[in-house]
């Protein structure tokens, strides 16, 4: 009875020791599944950033262009729904008939920019950023000559970021298609810009605050 008790006791003491010897090697190894360079979650962590770049990249267009493209078609975007905000409520016909130019002619570099989207199978943005579609709501609480000097003074701090951003694509781009839409698209937006630095300052002030034609003559 003695001798078998004490086999007993033998037994568990080794179960014992060989279990508090199996935990470091099982924390160690639970603790290079989280963190290790060679564990699992690391290397699924290292796929998955692999993952998203490759579809970043599947293009085969550079960061800058990719970025090019995601600021142009929301810019073009925006222009767009504040020119038609502009013809409805704009009450100087300058400011009406600058709306309805911004309308026209970024439309038309638009669908430019979507054939080109499309032909390398990048997905544009559906819709303008949400600075801008802050700013549109903005403007749609205006009327009048407050809407008109508030428009004008968007579309001129619009418009000189993007001559500054279609000038840098034109010049650095990567792509020959995004180098070419830019360059030829430029141009305008150059024109844009005059236009909206000459009806700026008259853009605000009512009928009776403008010069009359007999004293702008003198």
């Amino acid at each position: 009875m003695y001798r078998t008790t004490k086999l007993k006791h033998c037994i568990a003491s080794s179960l014992v020791l060989c279990g508090l010897g199996l935990l470091p090697a099982v924390a160690q190894t639970g603790g290079s599944s989280v963190a290790g360079p060679g564990g699992k979650s690391a290397q699924s962590t290292e796929t998955t950033g692999s993952g998203t770049n490759a579809a970043a990249n599947k293009s085969g267009l550079s960061a800058m262009d990719h970025h090019f493209m995601k600021e142009a078609a929301e810019g073009g975007m925006a222009e767009v729904e504040l020119g038609n905000l502009a013809s409805e409520k704009a009450s100087s016909s300058e400011v009406k008939h600058f709306g309805e130019r911004m309308v026209q002619d970024h439309t038309k570099a638009n669908d430019q920019l979507k054939q080109i989207a499309s032909s390398k199978g990048v997905k544009l943005p559906s819709e303008p950023s949400h600075a801008q579609m802050a700013e549109k709501k903005r403007l749609e609480k205006l009327s009048g000559t407050q809407f008109d000097k508030a428009y004008m003074d968007a579309m001129l701090k619009d418009h000189k970021k993007d001559v500054a951003d279609f000038q840098k694509e034109s010049q650095s781009g990567k792509d020959p298609d995004l180098k070419s839409f830019a360059s030829q698209t430029l141009p305008t937006l150059q024109d844009h810009l005059k236009q909206a630095q000459s009806v700026a300052p008259n853009a605000g002030q009512s009928s009776l605050h403008k010069p009359s034609a007999a004293i702008a003559r003198k």
